[in-house]
């Protein structure tokens, strides 16, 4: 089948089959109306409706929700009382009517075929999960540098959802297309993990023989921080999120995420001995500098690589933007998320949206954040 033909019955009606597109969002006056009208006006021939879990908000957001489902049918609105993200997407997929799922965030941009082309590689490739691409765009200068560096090896790892590739089974995807009956397998979302929930959800499909598919054609357009300050708390959260995924999953560990937290180890011992030297000698000084200085060097030199194309405004901002977020990341992975995190999983397998105001056995509220980037 063609991905830019649709399968159609003898009728002329289509046989995609319907889908739910599902979402969780707070404080996302700005871009909650552009996302859901995006979603409305796809191409897709089948049936589709929309499932919006609303966390508590200081903006317009449960307004515009509710603005939208009144001026189409297809949209409905939920509360998510806890306002984390976890417990949103399950409210939301245990609302949703139909058997294909497909996650957006309130801040998506997503092209007019993204639905149909999704759902097709979904039914051609079996998979459970079908996803595609990240893919940052900045507007500002420090925005642009962010959006380079996220995009490449130097700045983020090799993970294909951030730096593309070839279609085929992948470890995680951006967002994602599922298929319900996978999802029940494995419990759905584990609300224990406030961050980095997407990925834990991926392994444990992957663990349970089903297979997630990576599809470049499907790309998402997201919008990476404006300041130093913003970024670094992001990857400081996503780090702390990801050390708690190793914990519970020991054989996720490798080495794209031991490299930060290294680095950050030999950057501090390297500050320390500098320190040590400035008081005792010459030789403890170079000692010390050896490793922040070899750091500083391959990140400008990585960064003359990687910024090839870029403004000038935007490649000046380049390396701090590459340490900003192997730094923070790695300093977050050392913290970890606190004793507090670390007991029982919550894995709740779809609650019910008339009983979910109950608290998440997790770090409530830890490191929530609105526009999470996967690692």
């Amino acid at each position: 089948m063609s991905p830019s033909t649709s399968p159609s019955e003898p009728d002329g009606t289509s046989s995609l089959p319907p889908v739910s597109v599902f979402l969780t969002v707070r404080e996302e006056e700005r871009h909650l109306t552009a996302a859901i009208e995006q979603v409305l006006d796809q191409d897709y021939p089948g049936e589709l409706e929309i499932v919006v879990a609303v966390g508590p908000s200081h903006d317009r957001t449960r307004e515009i929700a509710d603005d939208l489902a009144a001026g189409d049918a297809r949209v409905r609105v939920l509360d998510n009382p806890t306002g984390l993200t976890p417990a949103g997407l399950n409210i939301a997929v245990a609302a949703a009517r139909h058997d294909v799922l497909v996650r957006v965030d309130g801040h998506s941009e997503i092209e007019r075929d993204y639905v149909r082309v999704a759902v097709e590689a979904l039914l051609e490739t079996g998979a459970a999960n079908v996803g595609g691409l990240m893919v940052p765009v900045g507007t500002t200068p420090f925005e642009e540098a962010v959006a380079r560096a996220m995009s490449s090896r130097l700045g983020i790892g090799a993970a294909s959802f951030h730096t593309g590739g070839q279609a085929g089974p992948a470890p995680t995807v951006y967002l994602g297309v599922f298929r319900r009956d996978a999802l029940e397998r494995v419990g759905g979302y584990d609300e224990h993990f406030v961050r980095a929930q997407d990925w834990e959800l991926n392994h444990r499909l992957r663990e349970n023989g089903d297979v997630v598919w990576f599809d470049p054609r499907l790309a998402v357009t997201y919008r990476p921080r404006g300041d130093v300050r913003s970024l670094a708390r992001q990857f400081f959260r996503s780090g702390q999120w990801r050390r708690q995924v190793m914990r519970h999953h020991p054989e996720t560990a490798g080495v794209r995420y031991l490299t930060p937290p290294a680095a950050v180890v030999g950057i501090a011992g390297g500050a320390v001995l500098g320190l040590v030297g400035a008081t005792v000698g010459p030789t403890w000084l170079v000692a010390g500098a050896v490793v922040p200085a070899a750091y500083a060097v391959g990140v400008l030199a990585g960064s003359v690589v990687v910024g090839r194309g870029m403004s000038p405004a935007a490649r000046l901002r380049l390396p701090a933007a590459i340490a900003t977020m192997h730094v923070a990341w790695g300093s977050g992975f050392l913290r970890g998320v606190g004793a507090e995190a670390g007991g029982t999983q919550a894995r709740v397998l779809y609650p019910d949206p008339a009983n979910a105001s109950r608290q998440p056995r997790s770090a409530a509220g830890e490191g929530i954040d609105r526009h999470p980037a996967e690692d």
